[in-house]
């Protein structure tokens, strides 16, 4: 996207594309090998215990033989970007000056493809680093309709991630978040409601926010990523994008009577809409 040896500057190019100049010229500051092994294994508790927040998942650590504070444990759960999953003091608070939008899938059925869409972002480990994975989710099919590896957890790539979406398969009535600060940001909102879709968002941590593709980042880890040692962020990149291709195309749910992705987005899209 961006040429560094076209005759306009970086800056200028970063402008008319409108993405942060940031993100363009971003190198990730290096994390230790012992830090990574950390957030490796903080990776794999969290999947089996989302409950557990920073001090549960320092015991579990020092019942294995790894010693580590809680401070330490929570500041590598910031980075990764991941929460326990269950009601806690103070998780209203979101970015400053990011307006939080009221939780609407509060006791509605989801029926319908197009009906609702789910956004979420979750920490990929690779040999020497890790990356972020950014997907959009239709609820009622499980169906990824597009989805993003990046470097950083900025506004910007969930932009990129929901304006694909949009060009592939129109606009949903709903859009569901959590309150990471990509996702309540003015760069990512007001693509969302420009669209005429609701926003619907909960309080940071809880689990109704992340119900809807938890099982997606349990399949895309255990079948793929844990199987791997992504050398490179570009490896990364492909073999997710692969993973994902099939996982919609050919990988049957028990929760969709047996059906993929793919065939059950097509079952429960409105019958006006599969007609024209």
């Amino acid at each position: 996207m961006i040429d560094r040896d076209h005759e306009l500057s970086v800056t200028r190019q970063a402008k008319l594309l409108e993405i942060s100049r940031g993100t363009v010229y971003y190198l990730p500051r290096p994390v230790s090998p012992e830090d990574l092994a950390l957030m490796h294994k903080l990776d794999e508790l969290h999947l089996e215990h989302p409950f557990m927040g920073a001090r549960m998942l320092r015991d579990q650590l020092l019942r294995q033989g790894i010693r580590v504070g809680r401070r330490h444990v929570r500041t590598l759960m910031l980075r990764m970007g991941i929460e326990a999953l269950a009601p806690q003091p103070g998780t209203s608070k979101a970015a400053p000056g990011h307006k939080i939008y009221p939780y609407l899938l509060r006791k509605l059925a989801i029926v319908r493809a197009n009906q609702v869409w789910a956004l979420d972002t979750t920490y990929i480990r690779m040999a020497r680093g890790f990356v972020y994975l950014t997907a959009v989710v239709d609820v009622a099919s499980r169906k990824v309709l597009a989805h993003k590896v990046a470097i950083t957890m900025e506004a910007v790539h969930a932009k990129e991630v929901i304006e694909q979406a949009f060009a592939r398969y129109g606009t949903p009535e709903i859009v569901n978040t959590d309150q990471g600060s990509q996702f309540t940001a003015e760069e990512f909102t007001s693509v969302v409601l420009a669209k005429g879709c609701r926003l619907s968002m909960d309080g940071r941590g809880a689990w109704r926010d992340n119900v809807f593709v938890e099982r997606l980042w349990r399949s895309v880890k255990y079948e793929r990523v844990y199987l791997k040692a992504y050398d490179s962020v570009s490896a990364a990149r492909g073999d997710i994008a692969e993973y994902l291709d099939w996982y919609n195309a050919h990988r049957s749910h028990s929760s969709l009577e047996r059906l993929t992705p793919n065939e059950k987005y097509l079952a429960a899209l409105p019958q006006l809409k599969q007609a024209a």
